[in-house]
């Protein structure tokens, strides 16, 4: 039995095919040992090996939102929620569980096309439902959907706030709790206006709440624009790339839509914040070719952090002592 078909617009499904893509390279990298990650493979087959400067790049960027996680979770411990938005295949509920953490409330949004295939698998497979039951709890399932006690996972289309509304409305997310938002490449996806108005609406609503947001930046140079050619071959037009010219423009998305502070780093910048013992493991595993390719990329992502309330204004990517926490070392 196959999950169900659902048939998005044309100019959405290259944008979907984008999660397989990051799916297959994440999966790459962890079958190397760049970190670890016992559930992906429930949703990724083993794929051909990526190259060096791919792996390291998903490891940075795994790595870059962990560490921010990390800080958020010293401010609130298991008393938060995390909402994952264009949350494709991600395994981070998963890792938090075998950690032992039981945080208020984790929700994950995307295309319902993508929930379907998620839900499918949630469902076939022993293991990553024993993570989401809770004694006394119950599981849940549509086609596009699941609800537990604390995990939920709904198909929902971005740009449509209401839309956005009733689904968090229905995974009994509390405005008032701490709430993490992470999003990788998402943004950029959603046009200008449709992405000030989601984020005005998460500002307005939240009392205390972070953005983490991963995705292009420096777009406006050479480098860029071979990127952006790459993706519009492929049917991606980036309609959010006008906040990806640079680390300000990151920065002003956010306080445009009345967040009340926000910060930005490159991918040089995040990796370099890496503790270098765990940095010195890594690039141990394979040689580059090209050391110069990866700098560019690097050059060309970033993390940007925004924050509302006061809980969060003091986070910065610093360089820490101790090692990663949630199994990427």
């Amino acid at each position: 039995m196959e999950p169900p078909a659902f048939h998005p617009p044309s100019c959405d499904e290259a944008v979907i095919s984008t999660n397989d893509d990051a799916s297959y390279c994440k999966r790459s990298a962890v079958k190397l040992g760049y970190w670890k990650d016992d559930f992906l493979g429930y949703f990724v087959r083993s794929p051909e090996r990526k190259a060096p400067e791919i792996n390291r790049g998903y490891f940075a960027r795994v790595k870059g939102i962990e560490m921010c996680i990390e800080k958020f979770f010293k401010k609130t411990g298991d008393k938060c929620q995390i909402i994952n938005l264009g949350c494709g295949f991600d395994t981070l509920y998963w890792r938090l569980r075998e950690m032992g953490h039981m945080i208020t409330n984790f929700v994950e949004l995307d295309f319902p096309t993508v929930t379907a295939r998620k839900c499918y698998q949630i469902k076939r497979n022993k293991i990553l439902l024993e993570k989401i039951h809770v004694e006394d709890g119950e599981v849940r399932l549509s086609p596009t959907d699941l609800h537990s006690s604390n995990y939920h996972i709904v198909g929902v289309d971005l740009r449509n706030i209401d839309e956005v509304a009733l689904k968090l409305q229905q995974s009994e997310i509390d405005f008032t709790v701490p709430t993490i938002f992470l999003a990788e490449c998402v943004l950029v996806y959603i046009e200008s206006q449709n992405c000030h108005n989601l984020l005005k609406w998460f500002g307005s609503n939240f009392k205390s709440a972070v953005f983490v947001n991963y995705e292009q930046v420096n777009m406006n140079d050479r480098f860029g624009e071979v990127m952006l050619n790459n993706l519009r071959q492929r049917g991606c037009s980036l309609a959010g790339v006008e906040s990806c010219i640079s680390l300000d423009t990151q920065i002003s998305r956010f306080l445009n839509c009345s967040w009340h502070g926000a910060r930005a780093w490159d991918m040089v910048q995040i990796y370099n914040s890496i503790p270098a013992p765990e940095r010195s493991r890594v690039e141990r595993i394979e040689m580059l070719d090209e050391a110069e390719l990866l700098t560019q990329l690097f050059q060309h992502y970033c993390i940007s952090v925004a924050w509302i309330g006061e809980l969060f204004q003091d986070i910065e990517i610093t360089v820490e002592k101790r090692l990663s926490s949630l199994n990427i070392d």
